[in-house]
């Protein structure tokens, strides 16, 4: 249902978006009022793709089925590569990264051994990595290549420079209030004291209008201290572990495909969310809660059946006395 409807509004903004010949400074805006901006547009265009995918090789599908299913997943594509939207394009990097995890059956230990040596490579050499980024001075461009090497730009890039000016507010903000923070939903009408003029852009706002935190992770670190931060870290892993539990137990190649294609997703949004913040809206939250429904309803009813079975006929008991 979902992506019926986003179709329509992916080809509304493509329409919109070829009357200015693609332009990449409009692409920032070609797909309102459906969205607010590129960024979350990209966001949930990522957070769909590997579903797309998936459809086009699954074989309980009918070959027609299937050809539809690769014809949606190339307007996908295109969506994206308009969209301009770089954080999108890292996700989808990400998320094809955890899919090879997955279907290659890497070890988890040896996962956390690379993460924490690569923590510990960045750890040492944090310096020398920004230094060099700072010599980075790509700008946003219509040109792709410029525009994916504008990424790493924190030097001259407005949008690169703003996210670092809002994660910096909300760092003095956590600061200032470490363990139960300002209040959910609070940052957007409290940071502008904290920010400081030499770390603000062309861009920057003391209004609170031009988006929040810039984060998932630091946005609720600032509103709800280190609890906030805890949660949504905990929140991560649980579903990772309860999806790669039913992927690695289940018998069924069906339960299996729709678990990996949900982590997948969730992981583009996981990985999205280091540079963006929408869950506050509906077009974001829907998804992300109801993927984790699925994953946590696949987990009861199909890793579960006897407890469940055991708990159905304990209540058929209860409503009989009644």
């Amino acid at each position: 249902m979902y992506l019926f409807s986003f179709i329509i509004v992916i080809f509304y903004t493509t329409y919109n978006h070829s009357q200015y010949g693609f332009d990449e400074i409009t692409s920032h805006w070609v797909m309102t009022p459906f969205f607010n901006d590129h960024t979350s547009y990209g966001a949930l265009l990522a957070m769909f793709l590997p579903f797309t995918l998936g459809f086009s090789f699954d074989k309980k599908l009918s070959k027609t089925q299937r050809v539809l299913s690769f014809v949606v997943f190339l307007v996908f594509v295109i969506a994206i590569v308009l969209s301009h939207s770089r954080a999108a394009w890292v996700s989808l990097v990400v998320a094809l990264i955890i899919f090879l995890i997955l279907k290659m059956k890497i070890n988890y230990k040896i996962v956390i051994i690379t993460v924490v040596v690569l923590t510990g490579i960045y750890a040492l050499y944090r310096f020398e990595i920004f230094m060099k980024l700072q010599k980075n001075r790509q700008d946003s461009s219509k040109d792709y290549v410029e525009h994916i090497q504008s990424i790493s730009n924190i030097s001259t890039d407005a949008s690169n420079l703003e996210r670092i000016n809002r994660w910096s507010c909300a760092l003095r903000m956590f600061k200032e209030k470490p363990v139960f923070g300002w209040g959910p939903g609070t940052y957007q009408f409290k940071y502008a004291p904290f920010q400081l003029s030499q770390e603000k852009t062309i861009i920057s706002t003391n209004a609170g209008d031009r988006g929040n935190a810039h984060s998932e992770y630091i946005g609720p670190m600032a509103e709800m201290g280190v609890f906030g931060l805890l949660s949504v870290l905990a929140i991560i892993v649980l579903i990772t572990y309860t999806a790669v539990k039913v992927y690695k137990r289940s018998d069924s190649s069906e339960v299996k495909f729709i678990v990996l294609m949900s982590i997948i997703s969730l992981y583009t949004y996981f990985v999205h969310g280091f540079l963006n913040n929408f869950l506050d809206t509906d077009k974001a939250a829907v998804p992300y809660w109801g993927l984790m429904a699925l994953i946590v309803t696949l987990d009861v009813y199909y890793l579960n059946k006897p407890k469940v079975a055991e708990l159905n006929a304990e209540a058929d008991t209860v409503q009989k006395a009644e």
